[in-house]
């Protein structure tokens, strides 16, 4: 019978591994074949065959492919451009000017691109140049793009909530609604911390933008047409229940496509590309998941939730204790992990025993999103500070650090106040059933 010390041991092989730079998915599955062929026996490691099989087959997981090439078309076809400048000049009156924008439109574009890292990179393209001229405060400035761009697995639709969904078996469709509020939440408390900023220190925000005419105003608002097009083309699809998010995710390719014939920027070339580094983010992503599936597998038939639950309950945690727990738990790993290697690697072992202790697992998707988008700006792993210093190309990456440290602050009082009240994440799904 397995316990709870061999459970740890086996974690901590795999996260030690994994530091080593071995990949994700070889450490995941080396511990799951170890454990099969120490606890089971070598018949039931021959059902990975089966499982690769079955796991692949899921109809859901096809999203994945399709909303990574949705954010290919869109970053390729000239739209992020024209949305951020559009913002822009509705935002850049604000105190703060430019720095609000960096949060608008990673917002947006986190609305159709479902990846952190795909925002930071094409938001930060687009928006370093403009703060270069105008004397912001370059650190708060790459702060912005690094925290703005974590949004990008809260605000639906989110790569990230798929695979947790599938692994868990919840429903995406609730998932991704139970994001929506806090996402909007998240983004807002990051503009208010910019207001203050700018309030007490005015020369963070350089120098006051020229006011912009009311009717250039709207004119600008064309450009945000064609991101809203996608956005209402892939969500609304998803919340009137007219299309399953697989289909969703087909649904916003075909929008996305069109918008990028409007835009002439439809070619051969640019197809290639997408479809290029689609199939290679696909091929990484999916490897990963299979050996997760794998794991779980394992994971569930050795009983290992069970231990853990009783093992938590003989420490005596209360329910607030266990999240507080995880939350420490999570912020630790978050300087070691890559986020989806964090994710896939504990919730096969973690979301069995929370749900045991009376969780929602829609609120701890939620609650797990959160804290892997603080890893994104944790040192030394966390990708958006690097995607940022690379899109920066220049100087320290300890400005994109420093940068981001107020809105890691306000992303961990955010966890803290969904732990205080579950409703700011339960309130939208539970209203619409």
């Amino acid at each position: 019978m397995i316990g709870a010390f061999e459970v740890m041991i086996g974690f901590l092989v795999m996260l030690g591994m994994m530091a080593a730079g071995i990949h994700v998915a070889v450490a995941i599955f080396s511990v799951a074949a170890l454990g099969t062929l120490m606890y089971l026996g070598p018949p039931l490691l021959y059902s990975f065959g089966d499982a690769l099989w079955g796991t692949l087959n899921d109809f859901i997981l096809t999203a994945i492919p399709l909303f990574i090439l949705l954010g290919e078309l869109l970053l390729r076809s000239g739209i992020t451009e024209r949305m951020y400048n559009a913002l822009s000049v509705w935002l850049q009156r604000m105190p703060g000017g430019l720095l609000h924008t960096n949060i608008g439109a990673s917002s947006v574009f986190a609305a159709m691109s479902g990846s952190s890292v795909a925002t930071a990179a094409t938001i930060g393209t687009v928006a370093l140049p403009a703060f270069a001229e105008r004397g912001y405060s370059e650190r708060l400035a790459l702060g912005t793009l690094a925290a703005g761009a974590t949004l990008g697995i809260l605000i639906p639709p989110s790569i990230n909530m798929i695979i947790y969904g599938a692994i868990t078996n919840t429903s995406i469709g609730k998932l991704f609604i139970a994001g929506i509020l806090p996402g909007l939440a998240l983004a807002a408390a990051f503009m208010l911390a910019i207001m203050a900023f700018s309030l007490l220190r005015p020369g963070v925000a350089g120098e006051a933008e020229p006011r912009v005419p009311l009717r250039a105003r709207l004119a600008s608002l064309v450009d945000l047409l064609p991101p809203a097009f996608v956005f209402a083309i892939v969500i609304g699809s998803i919340y009137s229940g007219w299309a399953t998010p697989t289909e969703a995710a087909a649904l916003g390719v075909m929008a996305a496509l069109v918008v990028a014939a409007l835009n002439r920027k439809l070619t051969l070339g640019m197809l290639n590309e997408c479809f290029l580094s689609m199939a290679r983010t696909t091929a990484m992503i999916m490897l990963i998941i299979v050996a997760a599936f794998f794991l779980n597998y394992i994971v569930g038939i050795l009983g290992i939730p069970q231990v853990l639950t009783r093992w938590v309950a003989d420490l005596g945690l209360t329910p607030l204790g266990l999240i507080l727990a995880l939350v420490l738990f999570y912020l630790v790993l978050g300087c070691f992990l890559e986020t989806l290697s964090m994710m896939i690697a504990t919730v096969p072992i973690v979301v069995p025993m929370v749900v045991s202790f009376g969780f929602d697992p829609v609120w701890f998707g939620i609650f797990l999103v959160i804290m892997m988008e603080i890893s994104l700006i944790t040192p030394p792993i966390g990708m958006n500070l690097y995607v940022v210093q690379g899109v920066r190309g220049r100087g320290s990456i300890a400005d994109v650090m420093l940068g981001s440290l107020p809105f890691f602050a306000i992303m961990l009082a955010f966890v803290f106040a969904i732990i205080a009240w579950p409703g700011l994440v339960m309130w939208l799904p539970n209203a619409m059933g």
